[in-house]
């Protein structure tokens, strides 16, 4: 990892420049909000360009919908690892009933599916429910 990453403002969607070792306690430069709150974020087309494409930082996004019952076993679970893991990886959600066409762009046939962005582009894609140890695993096999 460099001395300084460029990542989006969960709050407002400003560029922030941030030091590395200042991650964790991260504010926006425009909004002065935390850039982390250990819980996912929601992931909507409003977002995904800010988010996803703009920013240096992995993301981990849980494709799902609230009808399914696997996404909401592992609901608790991503947010677990959220916790444990940021900031070092960005986490979100996205509704696939709510967000139809972002999910269809990623061709989303099953729920839940996550996958991995780094710098805006695909780096792993996992369907199915995963405990806490096997999503860690999976992390960290992708992002080492």
């Amino acid at each position: 990892m460099s001395d300084s990453l460029h990542l989006a403002c969960p709050h407002c969607l400003a560029i922030n420049r941030v030091a590395t070792a200042r991650l964790a306690a991260s504010r926006c430069g425009k909004c002065k909000q935390p850039m982390f709150s250990g819980a996912p974020l929601e992931l909507t087309s409003a977002n995904y360009a800010a988010l996803i494409e703009r920013s240096e930082l992995p993301v981990v996004v849980d494709f799902w919908a609230g009808w399914c019952g696997p996404c909401k076993m592992m609901a608790p679970v991503f947010a677990q690892t959220a916790a444990e893991l940021e900031p070092r990886i960005r986490f979100a959600k996205l509704d696939t009933e709510a967000e139809q066409a972002l999910a269809g762009r990623f061709g989303i046939r099953s729920i839940p599916t996550l996958i991995v962005f780094k710098e805006g582009h695909e780096i792993a894609r996992q369907a199915g429910l995963m405990q806490s140890s096997q999503l860690k695993r999976w992390l960290e096999s992708h992002l080492v």
